[in-house]
């Protein structure tokens, strides 16, 4: 993504469309060649690096996180013409703050991410919750956008979990938590203290 004369992040920020300082660029629309890897990786904790430093200015996170596109286990900074391959530790984005309104398919829980996005978990947002190898418990995600992923801080775990309810789902009783018209299933009921 650099070009002539240019090196490190400002390399990078050049090489990116002036739409995508606007807004969103259509990244799922581009197929552009592989350029090979940068030394750019997104920490299990959300901090973005560049050579092993963190990116310590917030809009060029920002900025980076706007072009970010997976293709199947793999996450790449894209523009229009090339790709470049980075290194994603767990999910490229954190869910950091909550927010819970009333919408006409009942409570819909608003998230906002690490580089400022809302996302309201629902049909198009879902929440999944997996089971933690290392210690046994839950670890939550929410879709963001085109299979990227947002990973739910141990701190609003535990206030989805407050806010939870169990339902009967297939003759099981389930733990989960409801968002616009969808219920989010985080455990059988009866194994939930072990998770939590």
């Amino acid at each position: 993504m650099a070009k002539a004369g240019q090196s490190g992040l400002d390399a990078i920020v050049t090489a990116l469309p002036r739409e995508a300082r606007k807004g969103p660029p259509p990244v799922h629309l581009w197929n552009p060649p592989f350029c090979g890897d940068i030394d750019m990786r997104i920490a299990a904790d959300g901090t973005w690096f560049y050579q092993k430093s963190p990116i310590g200015r917030h809009a060029l996170v920002k900025l980076f996180a706007s072009v970010l596109k997976r293709e199947g286990d793999r996450h790449y900074l894209v523009t229009p013409v090339e790709k470049v391959g980075i290194t994603v530790d767990d999910a490229p984005f954190m869910a950091v703050e909550l927010k819970t309104e009333q919408g006409p398919r009942g409570q819909v829980l608003d998230f906002r991410t690490n580089v400022d996005e809302w996302v309201a978990a629902g049909p198009e947002h879902v929440l999944r919750f997996e089971v933690d190898a290392d210690n046994g418990g839950l670890k939550p995600y929410l879709h963001v956008r085109r299979d990227l992923w947002a990973k739910v801080t141990r701190a609003l775990f535990y206030d989805l979990v407050e806010r939870g309810e169990e339902r009967e789902i297939g003759g099981k009783v389930m733990f989960g938590i409801a968002s616009d018209g969808e219920f989010f299933v985080m455990a059988e009921a009866s194994a939930l203290r072990e998770f939590a």
